[in-house]
């Protein structure tokens, strides 16, 4: 414990720092609230409206995790099927290049057609192409990127493709797999509020962040950025736990306990 809070002290006084800076800026030099409230006018408007903000919190951060699974479980699907069948491989990877390629602007508008304005689902298909990519792409690497002296080893035990996929291929993958996750999981918090921007349920944080600007109460838009935030880090945080559960063995995790 004392290690980890000897490391992390220096970013808790820059932090510090730059909360200080900012609110002697905006005090010395009389900045206007539209502009740039103080960072404590927005704790003060963060405090007044906590329970709305845990409200809309929820519901955008159930987007979100909707869409996060949603894209995540069809990347692993697809990288699964590029791995084993030459055919797909041909056939989905320009699909899946021409998705990333293609501004999420552009999605938001027809998703939101295609399932109405108001349905979450839209905000999680919106999510799920965000992060479908970064997963495909990880988990067709960890998969394709495994000694060749090792499958010759199970092919000499006869070992069926499936037993190579499970005992090989995805041991091999999932530090692949979890870096995308912790891509994903920042991605698909930014996707949802984002994607709210384009219209949505009144109890979203996007719609609640421009709601407020537009009426020129920007201390709470930058309350709901807070929230956002804050979602965004412990959903991140989540998935770092699991990883350091679920891959214990892996040298990044080996080494990140060692310096701990």
């Amino acid at each position: 414990m004392g290690k980890w809070l000897g490391q992390n002290i220096p970013a808790v006084m820059l932090f510090v720092a730059i909360l200080a800076i900012w609110e002697g800026t905006v005090w010395l030099l009389q900045i206007q609230r539209f502009l740039l409230p103080a960072p404590s006018v927005i704790w003060e408007a963060f405090s007044n409206n906590l329970d709305r903000l845990i409200h809309i919190g929820w519901f955008t951060t159930k987007e979100a995790l909707g869409g996060f699974a949603i894209g995540c479980g069809a990347g692993i699907l697809v990288a699964l099927a590029t791995t084993r069948w030459a055919r797909a491989s041909e056939t989905l990877m320009p699909f899946a290049i021409a998705a990333n390629s293609v501004p999420i602007i552009a999605f938001a508008p027809i998703l939101n057609n295609w399932f109405g304005i108001d349905n979450p689902f839209s905000k999680m298909m919106i999510v799920a192409v965000i992060v479908f990519f970064p997963m495909m792409i990880n988990t067709v690497r960890g998969l394709t990127a495994v000694d060749a002296a090792m499958i010759e080893l199970m092919r000499s035990y006869a070992a069926s493709d499936f037993e190579i996929l499970h005992k090989v291929r995805i041991p091999n993958a999932l530090p692949y797999m979890f870096n995308a996750f912790k891509v994903a999981a920042t991605l698909s918090m930014i996707g949802a509020v984002v994607s709210e921007y384009f219209g949505g349920n009144r109890s979203a944080l996007g719609v609640f962040i421009t709601q407020e600007a537009a009426q020129f109460r920007f201390q709470n838009a930058w309350a709901a950025i807070i929230v956002a935030c804050m979602v965004g880090l412990t959903f991140f945080l989540l998935v770092l736990l699991v990883e350091r559960l679920s891959i214990p063995w892996h040298s990044s995790v080996r080494n990140t306990q060692v310096i701990q």
